[in-house]
């Protein structure tokens, strides 16, 4: 082969589409370059392949983040509210930055955060319930935090929270509260706390005016008469599981109840009556040593 036959298939070679190896410099960084520069196809195309490439890695979640700025861009709405919903979905406290988003950008995020968040909070409480059933405990209370912190999220724009937020927070804060009755009090600190415990001098000894479920040492009260009431309202719609409720009581050393409070609720007239209903319970009382002490008892109950 000649060397002008060899220059020659050196320059086609060169010259052939794709031949530069621009997926190369295909980065996060590159994008966002492009975006700023008004280039939204071009910066969308950069997007697609990393967002396709087998390790996407940590870049993920901004790599959706700049794919919705520059869909927004477009005037794409529909594949902009997908992008935004799978940005919340791996982050729901996610939020554009003010000072470098735009007003409509920021709307468009609070819209679709709106549509999709009370879906993705249903999901959490499940996870969080499901520990719970597990008796993972430690893990039930963080989940349940957390959970906590979405519904509670202020946003102006929605108003108040709907019923369903507020009757979803009042189950997630007693079932809270049963996870940290049930849990064995060495593992009711987090693992930093419990350093600090161990660190600092035994405290002085608690005079305990009532005891629960984590008091090992206690003889748990025995139900005489705990009839629960009849139904009394209009019919329900079916919810699967049923709707379901904690109620709090503290039995006092004859047996009776002093005082009864809905932890979680059901949102329905049963509340009130079973609340009426449980200072009329009646059992045999905890013991500690065989005196009778005061002690408080959490039950769960559900309506189908």
């Amino acid at each position: 082969m000649s060397r002008r036959t060899v220059l020659a298939v050196i320059v086609f070679l060169v010259a052939l589409p794709g031949a530069r190896p621009a997926r190369a410099q295909d980065t996060l960084a590159s994008a966002r370059d492009l975006y700023a520069a008004a280039a939204y196809e071009e910066a969308l195309a950069v997007l697609d392949r990393l967002k396709a490439s087998p390790s996407p890695g940590a870049e993920a979640q901004q790599v959706d983040q700049v794919r919705a700025l520059c869909l927004l861009a477009l005037g794409r709405q529909a594949d902009a509210e997908e992008a935004i919903a799978a940005v919340i979905g791996a982050n729901a406290s996610f939020e554009p930055d003010p000072a470098t988003t735009s007003p409509r950008v920021q709307a468009a995020f609070g819209d679709v955060r709106r549509k999709v968040l009370p879906g993705i909070i249903q999901q959490r409480y499940q996870s969080a319930k499901a520990a719970f059933d597990r008796k993972e405990y430690w893990s039930a209370i963080e989940q349940f935090d957390a959970v906590l912190t979405l519904i509670g999220r202020p946003d102006p724009a929605a108003g108040p929270h709907d019923s369903a937020m507020n009757d979803l927070r009042t189950l997630v804060l007693g079932f809270r509260d049963l996870a940290s009755s049930a849990m064995p009090a060495a593992q009711a600190a987090s693992p930093v706390e419990q350093v600090i415990a161990e660190a600092l001098p035994p405290p002085a000894p608690v005079v305990r005016t009532f005891y629960g479920p984590d008091d090992k040492d206690v003889l748990p009260p025995a139900a005489i008469s705990q009839r629960m009431p009849p139904w009394s309202g209009p019919p329900l719609a079916a919810v699967p599981g049923g709707r379901t409720g904690v109620v709090e009581v503290m039995i006092n050393e004859a047996g009776g109840v002093e005082w009864a409070a809905l932890r979680a609720k059901t949102g329905t007239v049963y509340d009130q009556a079973l609340a009426d209903q449980a200072l009329r319970w009646k059992y045999r009382p905890a013991t500690k040593g065989g005196t009778p002490v005061k002690y408080r008892k959490l039950i769960q109950f559900t309506i189908q």
